[in-house]
């Protein structure tokens, strides 16, 4: 901790703080204006008013209980019509998605409304991450330490890209990071302020995000760190056990105190009540996914289940919410710079760190890797050694979310790595830390406005914000899609160019990302093999010239059932099927109705639609489109005969199509 610090007047340094949090909170939410419902937030969203106004749980347990509740907030005033009568066999089946898209699309309620104000709210967390960023680097290196790393905090294109959506994921890092602070506080001095804040922080946290399990080893880390740094002599051999036994019956009480305060924070935030379903709504059959879909046959995983569930330990939508949390991590489509797998890769978080942070974070990643190197030299050790201790419970939990990141397979998104750079700008503050200089200082304030103005120029798109590593935004969806990229934000900036662009007799297919509605942006367009459907009813076309709008992850195709692969055994099983199944509907012995659920479509038609989708894709992506909307929709004009043979057309044809392409776009290089 520095003590020999400048010290700035106060009211200068509040209003400086004041002015800093206010411009990232205005950016924030103001880029959101225009910005379509991302893919979780219709979610989100219905489940968190279901829980206020119902006392219902069954929806989207699987996500924080806290955020949702907290973006739904002003939905309470504005007391939007959701009535579970109009979709009975829905709440059955706690379908949110279909459920979430009444609500926002089909039940009358002002939807942008509706989102202005929740994503109003959920700034709130934004802004205490960046008053938890300021006070903890100002402790550590002083005033200008403190609004170096505000600073850089309030510009960074991650964290306005997420600061003012309903999700999770800000308010999960706010409380993951506070708690960390608070315990490591209240491991040295336990008083009643400590006490309470550790408590509060803590019980939030178990609420916020189920990667709340990550505080238990951090919290670990932490109580061995204090029992070696006050006795260092406990860890050498066994005769000193009853020192051991004195030193860790305190911190056993405290966590224990923790860990009851946590439960009985989950069980309020559930109604205290066991089962998820409320009295008096159409009774619920089954959660989203049924237990035996999302547990194991076997093994500890299900025996904890199992037993959690036969005893009521938490409540069931909470346990269920983990269960399918653990269930999904284990296998889901991911795409990765033209990779394609369903179990990640170890390089997922490192790489998309390096192509979607600034050059400003970059430079100050490159700085304080140097820093650390520079420790373990004979010149540097003394001072690193007396800066360790302060910095140890960031450390710590960069430790422990960083292994858990690289060993996730659950790869589909940039921003869960969120968490992590809160800690980056503590420690970045160090550059302007008492003692080096007006050079360090000036360094910092380079590199932060640096990272302002790629952010200015990035701005409102801080979703796909990519830097120029490799290309900017323009080349984003080569690298990264889903969350990173393409979140199904742009409908309504797709809406805007048709109606510039498009001709009244000209057709147009669209296959967008996400849970947004074309038609409530007025978008009169055929679904193009739409990932989600939500039950509408569909029937297979034949295609045609026109546009086709398709969003960056639908054209890498990450969730369709051939996602990276097409050969000639693919090649002539899909001629063969289009071939019957023409047969079949033209000579009435098949309905053209495509039979579409959110989950393991098998339906014929829908089998054949996706493998269309697919070969066209593998046209697009070579092909430039007519124009790309926001980063995310590329746009396409095309022409009868790329439509015959991209759809219909031999191999040979289709290679010769694709060779076209490609020599093409050598010419251009």
């Amino acid at each position: 901790m520095v003590t020999d610090r400048p010290r700035f007047p106060r009211p200068l340094l509040t209003a400086a703080v004041s002015i800093l949090l206010s411009a990232h909170a205005w950016i924030a939410v103001s880029a959101t204006i225009g910005m379509g419902v991302t893919t979780d937030e219709t979610a989100h969203l219905t489940g968190g008013y279901s829980y206020w106004h119902f006392n219902d749980y069954r929806l989207q347990p699987e996500n924080g209980n806290l955020p949702q509740r907290w973006g739904a907030l002003p939905l309470l005033l504005q007391d939007p019509h959701m009535d579970p009568r109009e979709l009975v066999a829905a709440w059955h089946t706690s379908h949110v998605w279909l459920i979430g898209q009444h609500f926002f699309f089909g039940s009358g309620n002002n939807t942008d409304y509706m989102l202005l104000t929740a994503r109003s709210a959920m700034v709130f967390w934004s802004i205490a991450a960046g008053l938890l960023v300021y006070f903890w680097s100002r402790n550590l290196w002083g005033d200008l330490g403190g609004l170096l790393s505000l600073s850089l905090y309030v510009v960074s294109p991650t964290t306005l890209a997420h600061g003012a959506l309903v999700t999770s994921d800000i308010c999960a890092t706010f409380c993951l990071l506070a708690a960390t602070g608070a315990w490591w506080s209240v491991s040295a001095r336990t008083d009643a302020s400590t006490l309470t804040m550790s408590l509060l922080t803590t019980a939030l946290a178990s609420v916020a995000k189920f990667s709340f399990v990550l505080l238990a080893p951090v919290f670990a880390l932490i109580l061995l760190w204090r029992l070696a740094a006050g006795e260092p002599h406990l860890f050498r051999g066994v005769g000193r056990f009853h020192e051991w036994r004195s030193k860790l019956l305190p911190f056993g009480g405290l966590l224990a105190l923790h860990g009851l305060v946590a439960w009985a924070t989950i069980w309020a935030c559930f109604g205290f009540r066991y089962e998820p379903f409320a009295a008096g709504l159409p009774a619920g059959w089954t959660l989203f996914a049924s237990w035996e879909q999302i547990l194991p046959p076997e093994g500890m995983r299900r025996l904890f289940f199992d037993f959690a569930r036969a005893h009521q330990l938490l409540p069931e939508a909470y346990l269920q919410g983990f269960a399918f949390v653990l269930a999904a991590s284990e296998q889901r489509g991911a795409f990765l710079a033209g990779n394609y797998s369903t179990t990640g890769w170890w390089w997922f978080f490192p790489y998309t760190y390096l192509i979607k942070s600034t050059l400003g974070e970059l430079l100050i990643s490159a700085a304080l890797f140097a820093s650390l190197i520079a420790g373990v030299f004979p010149a540097m050790r003394r001072r690193f050694a007396r800066t360790l201790p302060n910095l140890f419970p960031l450390l710590a939990f960069a430790a422990v979310y960083g292994v858990a990141s690289l060993t996730s397979n659950l790869n589909i998104g940039h921003r869960h790595i969120l968490p992590l750079y809160p800690v980056l700008f503590i420690l970045a503050g160090s550059l302007a830390r008492p003692g080096m200089g007006a050079r360090g200082a000036i360094a910092g304030a380079l590199l932060a406005t640096l990272s302002a103005v790629e952010s200015a120029a990035a701005r409102p798109h801080f979703l796909p914000f990519f830097n120029r590593v490799i290309g900017g935004p323009g080349e984003g969806w080569r690298h990264l899609v889903d969350s990173s990229l393409d979140w199904g934000q742009n409908a309504p900036r797709l809406a805007e160019w048709l109606r510039d662009h498009s001709s009244p007799d000209e057709t147009v297919y669209v296959s967008l990302f996400g849970s947004d509605d074309i038609a409530y942006h007025g978008i009169r367009a055929e679904a193009l093999a739409p990932i989600f459907n939500f039950g509408r009813q569909r029937q297979w076309t034949e295609l045609t010239a026109g546009l086709y709008c398709i969003s960056a992850t639908s054209l890498q195709d990450v969730y369709g059932p051939l996602a990276g692969q097409w050969n000639e055994d693919y090649e002539a099983s899909y001629h063969r099927l289009l071939r019957e199944l023409r047969n079949e509907i033209a000579t009435g012995a098949r309905s053209s109705d495509i039979q579409h659920t959110l989950r393991g479509e098998q339906h014929p038609l829908w089998n054949l639609e996706r493998a269309r989708f697919t070969r066209l894709c593998l046209y697009l992506r070579l092909r430039p489109p007519e124009a790309v909307i926001g980063h995310s929709i590329f746009v396409f004009r095309l022409t009868e005969e790329e439509v015959r043979i991209t759809t219909e057309g031999s191999m040979s044809e289709l290679v010769s199509l694709l060779q076209k392409q490609l020599d093409a776009r050598a010419q251009g290089n």
